[in-house]
């Protein structure tokens, strides 16, 4: 089916890293963990080891037992099943996964479900609805707020790639799923890469979505789209083009005669209050954070598998955004006191954390302050999030210019 010229072993060993969302930093730092003390003092240094990993990947080496005892151990398999031909997989499942990246989800599918897949991918005539929910799974998998954003980010991306593949050859009704599909997954790249601090990825994967959608002639998924884009705020961003796009993506379903979302109009109201807040516009943010309070209604039967979320905890979260920036500091505490203690670990609850730590500096409690940024500085390490980093080096200037009676501890 599919040819390649690297060993079998070299193109599994890619796809099930990839498939677990590790990069060859982190396989080769879980390698030197899942070792014994006298074998961890034989590997080589974390890049060394990561040579090594891209070395057996490229199938220019093969690993010597030391090692293949203990990526057997990391991929719970027998070395015949990484090594051999005992995978249980079809022989060409490997090699497609290999050669586009997107990655192999362990246990997940069948291997007919493989195999189909990658004959669809091999001749995108072959695509059907399947293949939409095979993909489709594949996004669910790797859009995850838990995981560091740049290996799920580089996923996606090639199932993005995979995507626009069958643009020209697979039926109309299929291919129109697939363009909708390859929107949803654009977005969820986009999210990913502004979570990492790439706001100029997070633009470009932005536009893809739109662009997606608009292919797609789907209105609400556009709207959906351009709720994303208003996400998307920086240093240097301009609070009218944010206001205007929140506009566009909660009256777009209206103006088009799509069937609207609540959810959808909750969460854009709330993206247009936070442009009100950054350009201080007080009495506008707080009517549309008002408005964007009351329960959003029932979704339409027909509605996206995805979108943005809304619960009241996001609206809380995002109201305490508006605060700090309109400068009111101890109410934004309060709410961020409340809210963050039952968040979930993720980039978001980071930036959130390194928001707190922002607000205790500009209340001079110094020591809450600490203790938040490093809450803050602990997670956004562990999950990648490199937004919630720039906020604390932010909030860490912020407090170099306090008065020296409320400096920050020593130690931060």
């Amino acid at each position: 089916m599919i040819g390649i010229d690297i060993p079998l072993w070299s193109a599994r060993l890619r796809a099930w890293r990839r498939g677990r969302l590790w990069n060859r930093e982190d396989l080769a730092g879980r390698m030197a963990g899942a070792a014994d003390e006298e074998t961890r003092d034989r590997l080589p240094s974390g890049e060394a080891l990561t040579d090594m990993i891209r070395a057996w990947e490229a199938g220019e080496r093969r690993p010597g037992a030391r090692h293949s005892e203990l990526l057997c151990r990391l991929f719970s398999a027998r070395e015949a099943e990484l090594f051999g031909q005992e995978s249980g997989e079809p022989a060409g499942t490997a090699l497609w996964h290999h050669l586009t990246g997107i990655p192999l989800l362990p246990g997940r599918f069948t291997a007919e479900e493989e195999e189909r897949t990658g004959r669809a991918i091999e001749d995108p005539r072959r695509a059907d609805e399947r293949t939409v929910a095979y993909l489709s799974a594949v996004i669910e998998a790797c859009d995850r707020p838990d995981r560091r954003p740049a290996e799920p980010a580089g996923a996606l991306s090639a199932v993005f790639g995979v995507l626009q593949g069958f643009r020209g050859e697979a039926g109309r009704g299929v291919r129109d799923a697939l363009i909708a599909l390859s929107s949803q997954d654009a977005e969820a790249v986009s999210r990913m890469w502004y979570e990492a601090g790439d706001l100029r990825r997070a633009l470009l994967w932005s536009d893809r979505a739109r662009r997606s959608a608009a292919q797609a002639q789907d209105e609400r998924l556009m709207a959906y789209a351009l709720a994303g884009r208003a996400a998307l705020t920086g240093p240097g961003s301009d609070p009218g083009e944010v206001v205007e796009i929140a506009v566009a993506a909660r009256e777009r379903p209206a103006r088009e005669h799509a069937v609207p979302s609540p959810r959808l109009d909750a969460v854009a109201r709330l993206r247009e209050a936070l442009g009100h807040a950054m350009a201080g516009e007080e009495d506008l943010c707080h009517r549309r954070l008002e408005e964007s309070a009351e329960p959003p209604g029932e979704e339409p039967e027909e509605r996206p598998r995805f979108g943005p979320d809304y619960s009241p905890s996001l609206h809380d979260l995002l109201a305490a955004d508006c605060l700090l920036d309109l400068g009111h500091t101890g109410d934004a505490i309060e709410i961020l006191e409340r809210e963050l203690p039952s968040a979930e670990l993720s980039r978001e609850t980071a930036y959130d954390l390194a928001r707190l730590a922002h607000a205790y500096a500009d209340a001079h409690e110094s020591e809450r302050c600490a203790q938040a940024a490093r809450s803050a500085f602990d997670l956004a390490r562990r999950t990648g999030a490199a937004r919630a980093m720039r906020e604390l080096v932010v909030t860490r200037a912020a407090r170099s210019r306090a008065p020296a009676s409320t400096a920050a501890p020593r130690g931060w």
